[in-house]
């Protein structure tokens, strides 16, 4: 009797028998077994609760009801309907097959270079924080931005929407102990709940650059520097991208001439962050609601609108710390040679209310992507933590827009699998000769992908173009018995026969 037949007679092995999906020995189409609706019990049930309805479906001497030898059979396994998963990510995140994989590797490995180049250390901090690390001036957007949460400690919690309050706990952490200036960089995950557009996820990873204990300009003349050499690198000129620069002391000179409070003017810069968001009758309702006056909002707007480092001077004179702060790095802009890139514009005042001197956003010059990068100084941040000021300036850099932009302009790498050697054994009883060939190219620095399994010399080849691997070293028979193995070079097509000794 086959199988088949006797679990047709047997329900209770039917019901046991794997797999579930036989083959027509005729066709080899799969068939779904079919297991009658009689046996399939309706709700789940525990181990605990089968094991208690056959305990109690037992009599005398261990004797069924039916007759039958208890324990003859284990009980049927309780059978669910699966239902099929959403494969997607969770909305405003990626997943990293090898293909994105090998873009990020490839950005992050710039991002890295730029620093080294720079002189930066790198450094990374937890991707979960304490709650508090974020919350600071009421009505900042990223307030209502966080991933947080109550941990199972009773401790709230989010996940990181930027670098820099990591970075001040850690300065503050560290204390005397740290050497200033600190010069150093970051690439790290960051998580904001937000609306999303086009380069703007619910997370992306970060390029941070921080420069701590530095007090003048050359700090912002540095990290822009930077910023222009990550461009030139990729392939980004001064035609593609921009800089706009100002200073938030600009505002405090504004704010000051209509006595508006000190307390006021983070929600103001807040405001103002959002002048190319929304229109401008309710940036100036906004603005109203915080207490301005008619005549104060109209000139803020006035001295906002300015595009000119000239005309800013001849409305504020060329006393006060904003102008001449700006002017000192325009002049610094034309020494490191990225005068072309940079460009006032008084409406920049950056959306994060630690900021507190010179501010710059990084633009796409055709007006299609939101900002690439952005900074400026921050030098009141740690006394928000706690801790003692230091002078402190940096940015952050997201890799979703940049990626964008290089899609815009047609300067997305080619970057394909690549390595250096397939190696392939001919016969199975040879495979351990080639692992002995693949571990000693390993250890001189070479890649190698080792076929595992026995495989016909067509399917080695193809797998060999679709690695695009260099050359192809194949250990036969007649070959080892000499001590060699055979190469094939892919580009040119040459063989040759070699010891493995001499193999580099």
């Amino acid at each position: 009797m086959s199988p088949l037949s006797s679990s047709l007679l047997n329900p209770r092995l039917s019901f046991s028998l794997k797999p579930l999906f036989l083959f027509s020995q005729s066709s080899f189409a799969p068939r779904k077994f079919q297991i009658p609706r009689q046996f399939v019990s309706a709700k789940r049930k525990t181990f605990s609760a089968l094991a208690s309805e056959q305990s109690s479906a037992t009599d005398n001497g261990g004797r069924s009801g039916g007759g039958g030898r208890s324990g003859a059979l284990s009980p049927s396994p309780v059978v669910e309907e699966v239902q099929r998963i959403d494969v997607n990510p969770p909305k405003g995140t990626r997943d990293f097959p090898p293909e994105d994989m090998r873009l990020r590797t490839w950005l992050f490995n710039h991002f890295r270079e730029v620093s080294r180049l720079f002189g930066f250390e790198e450094v990374d901090y937890p991707v979960l924080e304490s709650e508090v690390l974020f919350i600071r001036k009421a009505g900042e957007e990223i307030r209502d931005q966080l991933y947080c949460f109550e941990d199972r400690g009773n401790r709230r919690v989010a996940l990181r929407p930027e670098l820099t309050p990591s970075l001040a706990r850690l300065v503050i952490q560290k204390g005397k102990s740290l050497s200033l200036p600190l010069k150093w960089f970051a690439i790290g995950q960051c998580w904001r709940y937000e609306r999303m557009t086009r380069g703007r996820r619910r997370e992306h990873y970060q390029w941070n650059m921080d420069i701590l204990g530095l007090p003048e300009v050359t700090a912002e003349a540095e990290l822009i520097s930077s910023i222009v050499t990550f461009f030139k690198r990729i392939g980004i000129t001064e035609s593609d991208v921009g800089f706009k620069v100002s200073s938030r002391k600009v505002l405090q000179e504004v704010l000051r001439c209509y006595s508006v409070p000190e307390n006021l003017f983070g929600k103001v810069c807040i405001i103002i962050d959002k002048i190319e968001k929304i229109p401008i009758d309710e940036i100036k309702r906004e603005l109203n609601a915080t207490g301005l006056s008619e005549e104060a909002i109209e000139e803020l707007l006035q001295v906002l609108s300015i595009k000119s480092l000239t005309k800013l001077e001849e409305i504020l004179g060329g006393a006060g710390e904003a102008v001449a702060e700006l002017k000192e790095l325009f002049s610094l802009a034309e020494k490191f040679g990225y005068s072309e890139w940079i460009q006032f514009d008084a409406s920049v005042v950056r959306g994060l209310a630690y900021y507190t001197g010179i501010v710059f956003e990084g633009f796409d010059r055709q007006g299609k992507l939101r900002a690439i990068c952005g900074g400026g100084r921050y030098d009141r941040l740690l006394s928000t933590f706690g801790g003692d000021d230091v002078p402190a300036c940096g940015f952050g850099f997201g890799d979703a827009v940049i990626v964008e932009l290089l899609k815009e302009k047609g300067l997305l790498p080619e970057l394909n699998l690549e390595v250096d050697n397939i190696v392939c054994a001919l016969d199975y009883d040879l495979q351990g000769v080639a692992a002995e060939v693949a571990t000693k190219l390993r250890e001189k620095g070479q890649s190698v992908d080792l076929v595992l399994e026995s495989k016909p010399l067509k399917w080695v080849f193809k797998r060999a173009a679709r690695t695009n691997a260099q050359r192809l070293v194949l250990v036969g028979n007649t070959e080892w018995q000499k001590g060699m193995v055979g190469v094939k070079i892919l580009s040119s097509g040459e063989q040759y026969e070699i010891k493995l000794d001499e193999l580099e």
